[in-house]
């Protein structure tokens, strides 16, 4: 699943090519990815795009006032074509949900491959009445969110910091693969509970969590939109990375699964040197 870093280029990739451009088209190949009705996709159709933004995991087309904001979610990507296929998207025949043409010739798709469906588009006047957007978090890369902000966050928080990191009502833009390295690079459990932190963990989690995605964000700028998920697959020290020596301290990388997903952590680094218990099954470690 792309999230802020990844999302963060794309952003930029799309800006640095479709602002300025006018809408000629738009294309629906899937009805499912299109969770609102009014306006249409059809309102964006002769209009410039102002601008793109980025809101936490989502992307942000500001097309003359009309919004046209989607989440790729875990199989969601986007295609961009110097030139568009004159070819139409036929709903249904192919993996594309939505295309968009510009007019100079060129546009993206949007696709979803899998059948897990959770790509989602949306054409709105004010990305605040998109839910995900309306309900997110801060964004840790924001100028104004430093040490104190996070500690505010985590007080009282009898949640593991895992779940903490990845909720994006409290945090926006960070998923399962960057909750990962900002726990390994904090030498933290992931079981570890929220409030239980201590001024110093709290210091060493907001610089990991700064500087994990700032780096992360500096390898990703400038790549075209088919090489980002590469990109971020090369940039983990831990995550997906189970039975691989860990780059700091040699130790084995462990995995604990889950019933849709899993998360990688060092014994070493995060937990002591003790294996962490898969949740199913027995009393979680911290």
């Amino acid at each position: 699943m792309p999230e802020l870093p990844e999302v963060q280029a794309l952003t930029d990739f799309l800006s640095e090519r479709v602002t300025g451009r006018v809408v000629t088209d738009t294309e629906l190949g899937s009805i499912a990815v299109l969770k609102t009705f009014d306006p249409p996709p059809s309102a964006l159709v002769g209009a410039p795009v102002d601008a793109v933004r980025r809101h936490g995991k989502f992307v942000d087309l500001d097309v003359d006032g009309t919004h046209l904001v989607f989440h790729l979610a875990r199989a969601g990507w986007l295609r961009w074509y110097d030139e568009v296929p004159r070819t139409q998207v036929r709903p249904g025949r192919s993996p594309i949900a939505l295309r968009v043409r510009l007019d100079d010739g060129a546009g993206f798709d949007l696709t979803e491959a899998g059948t897990k469906k959770g790509l989602a588009a949306y054409v709105v006047t004010d990305p605040a009445k998109v839910p995900g957007v309306a309900s997110l978090g801060p964004d840790p890369l924001a100028d104004d969110f430093d040490e104190a902000a996070l500690s505010a966050l985590l007080q009282g928080r009898r949640t593991q910091i895992k779940g903490v990191l990845r909720d994006q009502s409290i945090l926006a833009g960070v998923g399962n693969a960057y909750s990962d390295e900002i726990l390994h690079a904090a030498r933290l459990s992931p079981f570890a509970l929220a409030a239980g932190l201590t001024p110093e963990q709290v210091g060493e989690l907001y610089q990991a969590l700064r500087t994990t995605l700032q780096a992360a964000v500096m390898a990703a700028e400038g790549k075209p939109a088919a090489a980002l998920k590469d990109a971020k697959r090369a940039g983990m020290n831990v995550h997906g990375r189970t039975g691989e020596a860990c780059p700091v301290c040699g130790d084995t990388v462990r995995e604990v699964s889950f019933a849709d997903s899993s998360l990688q952590y060092c014994p070493t680094c995060q937990t002591g040197g003790k294996p962490l218990a898969d949740r199913r099954m027995s009393r979680l470690l911290r």
